[in-house]
Order: structure tokens, then sequence, then C-alpha cells
């Protein structure tokens, strides 16, 4: 059944944005870090969102996100390593669901007896989806992608973060890559993007923020021109982003970065709006490039705070499961919320039921102050309004057990006929109100203070003078023409490129900065760099020798298969013109 098209002119819309993404486990780990995370957001975030698309097209209607599945993502749920290894986790959930309630049993403990056939169910039923889906969760999504039940967007291949990366050659393979990954899975190309960490920088001068490891300390101090994030969009033919609200308004107060971290009132009301730049309309990204024609929607602040904030939010409701308390050795939760900052002893008994019935309240407050804001900010401008509501997706159903079951309800709130508000996707806005007007953005991201700190800092300065020089290595060899033809040499440049992109993504430096889980975001770094140093002398003994040793080719083939990305990856997307490549050289 095909959802319902949007109403003609209704008084405004809300759209949905899910960011999906984790970086790349598949081979580094499982437990507490590694293919668990990955397991666990199939299991709690990706599977439950497949099944309420599928409960709502039962019902004729859709949430028309714009879900974002980012590449390096699409490349472990489709990695036999995860189709192997993901049943052998919800087993193993099973098995310690009918252990709990045995034990319960014994205790006598009749409520903690059901809540574990709660999970029983749940996990059960998690199985049941991935064998009907023939392992394929991928494939789960791209039915409501047919439908036009949601639109699926790209992302940066492994994540980068656009404003710190050293060349444009890398921020374009990044893009590229993310395009050519999408077209590969989905059979057609991309019509937005979700810049890694909302992260944009504009055109204009730049200097690297911190030497690249070999070079001179005032080599960081020499400027060259760098083009636009939007140029860069605009060349792979993505039509629109997203941004957070600081980039539009530097008066607003809290980025989603703040909001998870705690201690933010919920006051909807006290954000600044200048009079000439409106949340609620899509406007171009203003470039030095006239052709460049690169929507971006804006981040709303009033409701948006309602979602992230894990404190006052909808997620800190004291019905909701609480995450962070386990039972082990299964590692099933059987605790709710209770209460701000209760210590975890204290934490009574979890019931589903009612906080399914908190969801539906829940849904019904999101539509209503969505309503609200629509009324009252969103009629400057002319044309309709549309409120952007970003989020990372694994908050719903990982991090926020119910959220599924939310989004769910709020689309049956929106389904009413009393309702003012439509969902719709952002291509479909963008093709019945296209912008009219420019907004110069700085540079910022949806981090703290909504810039580049999170990213860079006294923790994580390192790592940016280990990327940089391997940025310019890449860049060299791949405008050398003596690995065409070679076929040996063409994989080791290949597998070179796949090192530079895990190297460069932005999740290192996040777990490092937020101490989450800072051990294993070092090692994993570290891991990838020393994988790209040997490959690198490979690559230099072969420039002189045009020859590689049986050593070195055992080498590349034990790489190759723990980091078997972007198999069609190509390294022609970090060559560049030889008098930009010697610009930017130390």
């Amino acid at each position: 059944m095909n959802p319902k098209s949007p109403k003609k002119n209704p008084p405004g819309y809300v759209t949905f944005a899910l960011h999906s993404h984790l970086p790349y486990v598949v081979n580094h780990g499982t437990w507490p870090h590694g293919m668990e995370w990955l397991h666990e957001a199939a299991a709690e975030t990706y599977l439950p969102l497949i099944r309420v698309f599928g409960e709502l097209e039962q019902q004729g209607l859709a949430l028309k996100a714009n879900v974002n599945l980012s590449p390096i993502l699409l490349e472990q749920l489709s990695h036999p390593v995860f189709k192997d290894e993901f049943p052998k986790y919800l087993l193993r959930k099973i098995q310690a669901a009918h252990k709990d309630a045995d034990d319960f049993t014994l205790q006598g403990e009749k409520h903690m007896v059901e809540v574990s056939r709660f999970w029983l169910q749940f996990y059960e039923q998690a199985l049941r989806q991935f064998d009907e889906l023939n392992s394929n969760i991928i494939r789960g999504f791209q039915h409501f992608y047919d439908t036009g039940a949601i639109e699926i967007i790209t992302c940066g291949a492994t994540h980068g973060y656009f404003p710190l990366l050293g060349t444009d050659s890398s921020i374009r393979a990044q893009v590229q890559t993310g395009v050519e990954t999408h077209e590969r899975f989905f059979g057609r190309k991309p019509r937005g993007i979700w810049l890694p960490e909302c992260g944009y920088r504009p055109s204009g001068e730049w200097q690297f923020p911190v030497a690249p490891a070999g070079s001179s300390p005032s080599y960081a101090q020499h400027p060259f021109y760098r083009d636009g994030v939007e140029q860069i969009l605009a060349e792979h033919d993505l039509q629109f982003f997203y941004v957070d609200t600081h980039l539009v308004d530097s008066s607003t107060r809290f980025t989603p970065y703040q909001l998870m971290a705690g201690d933010v009132p919920l006051a909807l009301e006290t954000v600044g709006e200048h009079e000439h730049k409106n949340f609620y309309r899509p406007y171009y990204a203003e470039s030095p490039d006239p052709e460049a024609h690169v929507a971006f929607f804006t981040r709303d602040p009033r409701t948006s705070v309602q979602v992230w904030s894990g404190d006052q939010g909808y997620p800190g409701d004291a019905n909701y499961l609480e995450f962070h308390k386990k039972r082990w050795p299964g590692g099933n939760r059987y605790w709710r919320i209770t209460g701000p900052k209760i210590d975890l002893g204290l934490k009574q008994p979890y019931d589903p039921a009612i906080a399914l019935e908190r969801t539906r309240e829940h849904a019904k407050h999101f539509a209503r102050i969505t309503a609200e804001t629509l009324e009252r900010h969103g009629k400057n401008g002319g044309g309709t309004p549309i409120l952007t509501a970003p989020f990372d997706a694994e908050l719903f159903g990982h991090w926020w057990f119910e959220g599924p079951e939310w989004l769910k309800n709020v689309v049956l709130e929106f389904a009413k006929p009393e309702s003012q508000v439509e969902l719709i996707s952002c291509p479909e806005y963008l093709n019945q109100s296209p912008p009219t007007g420019y907004v110069a953005l700085p540079e910022g991201s949806w981090g703290a203070e909504s810039n580049n700190s999170v990213w860079l800092n006294e923790d994580t300065a390192w790592t940016w003078t280990h990327i940089y020089p391997a940025e310019l290595a890449v860049q060299q060899m791949a405008n050398s023409d003596l690995w065409r033809g070679h076929e040996i040499a063409t994989r080791l440049v290949k597998q070179l490129c796949r090192e530079l992109l895990l190297l460069e993504s932005s999740d290192w430096q996040f777990l490092i900065t937020t101490k989450a889980a800072r051990d294993y975001a070092e090692k994993r770094f570290n891991t990838h760099l020393e994988q790209f140093r040997a490959l690198l002398d490979t690559w230099r003994r072969f420039e002189v020798t045009h020859q590689i040793s049986a050593e070195k080719l055992q080498e590349l083939e034990a790489i190759e298969v723990r980091d078997s990305v972007f198999p069609e990856i190509d390294p022609e997307l970090w060559a560049t013109t030889k008098a930009v490549l010697e610009h930017a050289q130390p």
C-alpha cells in the first residue's frame, strides 16, 4: 500500500531526518566495544524502525523521514561477518531471557518474570524479522524508499569531519564514495546528504590547525584557498543538507551535543532569531560558484530539545527503560529510569505497557508544540513553513528504547483529520517550494558551541597531525601514473585509500573527547595508522623497484581481508591538478 501524498497547501510541514551511522567495527573487536555496537543498533533501532514503517504502511501512512544510512554502515550491514554473527547474538539474548525468567520465578518476582518474557518476545521477533528479510536489513529499508514512505540519503563515506579534513580532494572522495555506495546498494543516486557531525565550512583561505607530522611548525600557518562544502556537494548533484541552528542564528542557546550532556532547561521560547533568516524555510547556501544551488534545512531549536534532552525531554521520562542498568550475564534490562540522577541501585521495575502509553502522550505533546511553533514562528518569509527535526537514528530504540513507537504515534497524531500539520520529506518539499533566498553560512557543527572543539582539542590534536600527511601522501600517489595498469599496485593503492577513509572517521575524536570509549577509539585510530604506514612503505618501495615482494603482498592481503570496504573504490577521487598539489605540500 503506497503512503498518502501530502495535502496541498497545509498550514505547515514537519520533516524528520534520522542519521543512522556507526564506525567500522567488523573484524575489530566484539565486546564491550566493537561488533556488539552493531548488533545492538540492528536489534534495537534498525529492525524496529523497519517494523514501525511496515505497521504504518498497513494503515496507508508513512513517517516520510529522510533516513541517512551512512556508507560505512551499509558496508557493515551487508558484510558476511555481520550476517553470520547477528543471529547468534539474538539467540544469546533469547537464551538470557529464558534464564532470567527461571531465576525470577525462583525468587517469586512475578513482574520481573513478565518483563523477561517481554524480552523473549522482542528478540524472537527480531530473529524472525531478520530471517524474513533474508538477513538483508538494507533491503528492508529499500522497500520503504521505493514506495516513497521514506527518503534515504547519504553521508560522507566514513563520516570524516569536513571542516577539519586537510584537502578538498579528501572531502570530494568522502562525498563521491558515499554517493557511489548509495547508488550501488539502492540503484539510484541520493538527493540529499547528512554532513558528518553536521559539519560545514565555507570557501576561503584555510590553514592547517596543527602541523602535519614531518613538517615544520610554520607550515601549518601557510594559508591556501579551499572550496566551500556546498560547492563539492553541487558537483555530485546533491540537493540538500542539514545544519544546526547556531549556523543560522548564533543567539540560539544549545546544540544537540550540549542537550545530550544534560543539565539544560527546557526553555523553548528563549531562543533568538534574525528577521531576515527563518528556521522554517530552506535556503540555498551562498557560494562563490553561481551554479552551486544546494539547499539547507535548519534544526528547529524549540521542539527538538524535547527529543534530544535525556534529562528533561521525552527520553528522560521516569517510566521509560533505563539504558545503563543491565542484568548480567545476559545484559537484558529490567528497570525504568525512575527519576533524574537516581542511583542505579534505586531504579524501579520497568513496565512495558505503561511506557507504551507514555509514547502516545508524548506524541500528542510533540504534535501540539510543532503546530504551535509553526503557527507562531513560521509565518515570516512566505510559502508553507517546514519544521525540521533531525536526530541520530540510534536515539530511537537504542538509547531511548520506546523511540520507534513514539515515532509511529507521531505519525498517527499528524494523520488525524483535525491536524493542521503534514509530514513530508525534504525532496517533496523542495519540489513544491524551492528556496527563494541565499544565506552565507559560517563554519560550524552540531557540537559544543557549534564549533570544531569536539573533534579538535588537546586530547585529539595528535590524530590530525597524522591524518594530514596521510591525506597528502594519498593525493600524491593518486596523481602518479605508476600504479595504473599494474594489478597488484592498484590493489595496494586502493587499500591505502580505504585505510585513509577509515583513519578520517570523526568517530575516533568524538569517542576520545566524550571518553565514551576512549581506549577503543585510540586503538582503532592507531591500528589504521599502522596499517596505512605499512602499506605506504610498500608503495615507496614499489616506486623505486616497480616490484612488490611476496611478504608485502601477504601483508596487503591480510589488511584487505580485515578492512574489505568500498570494493569499487576509485583512487582517482584523490587526484588533483599539479598546481594545487604543489601548493598544498610541506
